[in-house]
């Protein structure tokens, strides 16, 4: 059971189909069909093994969007190893939490990150090997390019059992560091069953753009999964968001299906003459948070298709969502996918009513469930609900069955599709040496969803009259670490709410944003 070998037997069977199409920022086309990508993911899964990558072989993987990060997953699930996604916005401090904690024997990364790793090479005894996308890294790290070009395009077979550990993806955490959560090789065919069949319904005729960056959970579901594992043509951009570059590009290229973030419709959907775009889309679908009714109008308006809502986790796969023809009710995450035990649980663990609101809850013999976090056996049981894994969600069900989101039963921020855990904004900004202690909340953003806000206590408080005070604090974060979690908004305070412990009562300062004097 190898993901890698279905797309393999896609090659065999259409080796002259399109699996990937590139376009660089500087407008430059790179077409990779079937044939081409099954040759050199098996190249470079040749240049793995004599590296020493083997089965269960953790490899942390840092690329951007591109062609590599499909060659490099195909070729390391060919060896049996165990990816890490990482983003390419990751710092020093987010890459040394994932080689120690994850104990990656290989990191393979884009040229930009070279040097950020190299700042903690010496803290990572346990890693073998430094492998760099490009033709000509430094001394210290090997070619990717070059690797790939000195292996045979023989296929590679290592077995592998349903249940052996295919994925190690992190995700931000209320407390403590992110967590490591553990997916098998089973997981992708449970994964196609569902999302890939039902809600990004990618087919071999499709030019589909999944906008989800690698080293994401969302980029494995959608780019990778949904539309290899269905012979379909994956569009890449390469370059950044803009949404008139977005609306050109799906004109020129004549993409047919989309799936990006709310934020990202939500901006398109305010371009100025957006009906001179001429899209052939035939579905779309959004994932992330709730989707606006005044955008879903807008794509349906002005392009005649309707985006649908979907919802999921890095813990699991998407559990709900608007599928194929299923009537949208805009503001829903939809019903949850056929066969699925997904449902709004009470506090004591039983199904709630229609109209009660609850807690978002997934069967512990959900077959696409995670197998738990890495060396984190406590925060695995504290998931648990009885049978029930609890996401963290809350929602309503109507009559229908449809599930509708009342908001995060915990501190977590999701802004524009990320998932930042408050901890690591709050540890980035008390090393600051002006800041005595903070809190991170989520703040309603009209296009963001919610941005990353932070209440400060400052040293010394007259250092709050400082003009550029905000921004260095905002620099500062980002320069710390994956500058997506710096605070949007900074707002200086004298005290915090806490518990009688101590503990800082979040909750007080996320209600202050959406319903006191401060609320967007």
């Amino acid at each position: 059971m190898n993901f890698a070998h279905l797309v393999d037997g896609i090659a065999e069977a259409a080796p002259d189909r399109q699996a990937l199409f590139v376009v660089h920022a500087d407008g430059t086309e790179e077409k990779i069909p079937y044939r081409q990508l099954r040759e050199e993911s098996n190249q470079l899964a040749h240049g793995f093994r004599d590296l020493g990558v083997a089965a269960g072989s953790r490899v942390l993987v840092l690329l951007g969007r591109g062609s590599w990060p499909y060659r490099v997953y195909l070729a390391l699930l060919k060896c049996g190893a165990v990816i890490m996604p990482g983003s390419d916005l990751l710092r020093a401090s987010d890459i040394l939490y994932r080689a120690q904690h994850g104990e990656a024997r290989v990191i393979i990364a884009d040229p930009a990150l070279q040097p950020i790793v190299d700042e903690v090479r010496p803290k990572l005894p346990h890693v073998a090997h430094y492998v760099a996308a490009g033709a000509h890294p430094s001394e210290t790290w090997i070619s990717l390019t070059q690797l790939m070009t000195a292996g045979s395009t023989r296929p590679i077979s290592v077995d592998v059992r349903p249940d052996d550990m295919a994925f190690l993806s992190y995700t931000s955490g209320t407390t403590g560091g992110p967590k490591g959560v553990i997916h098998t090789y089973r997981w992708p065919f449970e994964h196609l069953k569902s999302a890939g069949t039902h809600w990004f319904d990618a087919e071999p005729r499709d030019l589909a753009w999944a906008t989800a960056g690698p080293g994401w959970a969302k980029w494995v579901w959608s780019p990778f999964v949904s539309v290899l594992g269905n012979g379909a043509t994956g569009f890449v951009y390469t370059g950044r968001f803009d949404p008139e570059v977005y609306l050109r590009l799906m004109q020129d290229y004549r993409v047919s299906l989309l799936c990006a973030t709310p934020t990202e419709y939500r901006l398109m959907a305010k371009v100025p003459s957006l009906s001179q775009y001429r899209l052939a889309l035939r579905s779309a679908a959004s994932a992330g948070e709730p989707l606006n009714r005044e955008v879903i109008e807008t794509f349906r308006r002005q392009f005649g298709v309707t985006v649908r809502d979907g919802y999921g986790q890095t813990e699991s796969t998407l559990l709900a969502g608007t599928l194929k023809n299923m009537p949208a009710r805009p503001g829903s995450m939809g019903k949850p996918f056929p066969g699925a035990p997904v449902t709004v649980i009470t506090p004591d663990g039983r199904p709630a009513a229609p109209g009660l609101v609850g807690d978002i809850a997934v069967h512990k013999n959900h077959p696409a469930l995670f197998h738990g976090y890495l060396n984190d056996p406590e925060r695995t049981r504290a998931s648990f609900r009885g049978d029930w894994y609890v996401t963290g969600d809350q929602g309503r069900l109507d009559d229908d069955g449809y599930i509708w989101f009342e908001g995060r039963a915990d501190d977590i921020i999701i802004s524009a599709g990320y998932t930042i855990g408050p901890f690591e904004v709050e540890d980035a900004l008390v090393k600051h040496p002006k800041v005595a202690e903070c809190a991170a909340v989520a703040s309603p953003d009209p296009e963001r969803g919610h941005i990353v806000k932070a209440f400060v206590i400052l040293r010394n408080p007259s250092d709050a009259e400082d003009p550029q005070l905000t921004h260095e604090l905002q620099e500062f974060v980002k320069r710390t670490t994956a500058p997506y979690k710096y605070p949007r908004a900074i707002e200086y305070v004298t005290s915090l709410p806490k518990t009688a412990s101590g503990k800082i009562r979040r909750v007080e300062l996320r209600n202050r944003e959406t319903s006191g004097p401060g609320a967007r």
